[in-house]
C-alpha cells in the first residue's frame, strides 16, 4: 500500500472520529432529550471502535465494516444518540468498492447482506429499547437511502478502477510488445549485418588468395611486384581482422543467405538515379574526395541511404535533399525531406523498424545516426567511420594466367623467369 493511501485513510479515520464525537457530545443531530446519554469515557471508547478501524479499510474492508457496525449498534444499545453512523457508512462504501464485483459469489453476497442488514438491525434495536418506530421513521429511511447511495457509488468507483486497470495493463502489454518488436528488428538487422560481414570476409580472403598466388609466381621474376603483392595481402588481412573484431562481437545469430548489396560510391549514384526514375525529386550534393570504402561501410551507407529515400518517398512530399561527405575519417550522409503538415503524411516514427535498423548499422560501425523532425522537415544524419579498414582497389599487375582465371595457380606450377 502506498504511503499516500495510508495517509488518506488515517486522515479519514481521524475526521470521522471527530465528527462522531461531536454528534455524541451534542446529543444527536436534533434537539437533545433528558433521556439521551451524555458523552463519557465509555462513549469515547465506543466512538473510537466505530471509526478508527477505518485506517485498515483498504486491506480488510469487510472486517472493518463489521467492527464499525457492531460498535455503532453498541453505542445505540447503551443509549447514546448516534443519528448518523458515519464510520459504518464509510466502511460500507469501502466494502462496495472491494467486494461489489467479487468473482467469488459467496464473498460478494456476504458483503451485500452485511451492508443491507445494518438499517434493519438498527430498527430492531430501537424497538427492543422501546423507542417509538413511528417517530424515527424518517431517520431510518434517510439512513437506508444513504447506505444504498454509498453502495452504488462504491460499485461505480470499482467499475471505473477496473477499467483504468485494464487500460493500464493494455498499455503495458503494448509497450512490452513494442519493445519486443524493436528488439526483434535490431536482432534481424544484426543478422543481415553478419551476412554482409560474411560477404566482406569472403571477398577479402579471395583477394588474399589471388595476391598470395601472384606473389609466389613473381617471387623470382619480379621481386618488387612480389613485395607489393605481399603488402596488399598484409593490408587486406589487417583490415579484415579489424572488421571482424568490431562487428562479430555484437553478432550471435545465424541468418539465411541474402543477395549482396552493391558497394562503393558508384552504387550510391545508381541508387539515387533509380529513386529519381521512380518519381522522387532529389537534389544531391557531394563534398570531399571520393575514396574506396571498406565493404561494411559501403554496404551500410547503401542501405541507410536506401531506407532514407524510401521513407522520403513514402512519408514525404515527393522531394529530398541528399548530402554525402567523404571525409578523412568517416563518410557522412544527410537526407532531408519536407513532410506534410495536415496529417496526411509525416515523418517515419523514430522508433520504427527502419530507423532501428539504420541506427544499428551505424552503431556497430562505431558511428552514429540522428534524426530530427521540425519545421516541416524530417532530417536524417549518419556518420560511418572508416577505421583505417582494408583498401581492395590498389592495382596489381598480375601474370596473364592469373588475370585470365582470377585464381592463383596451384603450388609448384610456377614458370621459370
Amino acid at each position: 500500500m502506498r504511503r499516500r493511501d495510508v495517509a488518506i485513510d488515517v486522515g479519514v479515520a481521524g475526521l470521522v472520529f471527530w465528527l462522531t464525537l461531536a454528534i455524541l457530545a451534542d446529543g444527536g443531530l436534533g434537539a437533545a432529550t433528558p433521556d439521551d446519554r451524555r458523552l463519557d469515557l465509555l462513549g469515547v471508547l465506543l466512538a473510537a471502535a466505530a471509526t478508527l478501524p477505518l485506517v485498515a479499510r483498504r486491506r480488510w474492508p469487510l472486517a472493518v465494516y463489521l467492527a464499525t457496525a457492531t460498535a455503532s449498534l453498541v453505542l445505540l444499545a447503551f443509549g447514546y444518540t448516534l443519528d448518523l453512523a458515519i464510520g459504518t457508512a464509510v466502511a460500507a462504501y469501502s466494502v462496495a468498492v472491494a467486494h461489489g464485483g467479487d468473482r467469488r459469489p459467496v464473498r460478494r453476497w456476504v458483503a451485500l447482506l452485511a451492508v443491507a442488514a445494518f438499517v434493519p438491525s438498527m430498527t430492531v434495536l430501537y424497538a427492543v429499547l422501546g423507542v417509538r418506530l413511528a417517530g424515527i421513521g424518517t431517520e431510518m429511511v434517510t439512513t437506508g437511502a444513504i447506505f444504498v447511495s454509498l453502495w452504488l457509488v462504491g460499485d461505480r468507483i470499482r467499475l471505473r478502477q477496473e477499467r483504468i486497470g485494464a487500460l493500464e495493463e493494455q498499455a503495458r502489454r503494448a509497450e512490452r510488445e513494442m519493445l519486443r518488436e524493436r528488439t526483434l528488428a535490431a536482432v534481424q538487422e544484426r543478422a543481415r549485418i553478419a551476412r554482409d560481414l560474411h560477404d566482406s570476409a569472403g571477398h577479402a580472403i579471395n583477394v588474399i588468395l589471388v595476391q598470395a598466388g601472384a606473389a609466389r609466381l613473381l617471387h623470382q621474376r619480379d621481386p618488387e611486384r612480389s613485395r607489393q603483392a605481399i603488402g596488399t595481402v598484409e593490408e587486406v588481412a589487417r583490415g579484415l581482422i579489424g572488421e571482424i573484431d568490431r562487428l562479430v562481437r555484437a553478432l550471435r545469430d545465424d541468418g539465411t543467405a541474402e543477395l549482396g548489396v552493391p558497394a562503393g560510391p558508384a552504387a550510391l549514384d545508381e541508387l539515387l538515379a533509380r529513386h529519381e526514375e521512380s518519381g522522387l525529386r532529389i537534389v544531391a550534393t557531394e563534398r570531399g574526395v571520393r575514396r574506396a570504402l571498406p565493404p561494411s561501410v559501403a554496404w551500410s551507407a547503401y542501405r541507410i541511404l536506401q531506407e532514407a529515400l524510401t521513407n522520403a518517398a513514402r512519408h514525404g512530399r515527393g522531394s529530398a535533399e541528399v548530402g554525402m561527405l567523404f571525409g578523412d575519417e568517416a563518410m557522412e550522409i544527410t537526407v532531408a525531406n519536407p513532410v506534410a503538415r495536415d496529417g496526411g503524411g509525416g515523418a517515419p516514427v523514430a522508433g520504427g523498424h527502419g530507423i532501428v535498423g539504420m541506427r544499428e548499422r551505424a552503431t556497430l560501425l562505431g558511428g552514429s545516426l540522428d534524426t530530427a523532425d521540425g519545421g516541416g522537415t524530417f532530417r536524417l544524419h549518419a556518420r560511418l567511420p572508416y577505421h583505417s579498414l582494408m583498401r581492395a582497389d590498389d592495382p596489381v599487375e598480375w601474370p596473364a594466367d592469373v588475370a585470365a582465371t582470377g585464381r592463383p595457380p596451384p603450388a609448384g606450377s610456377e614458370r621459370a623467369p
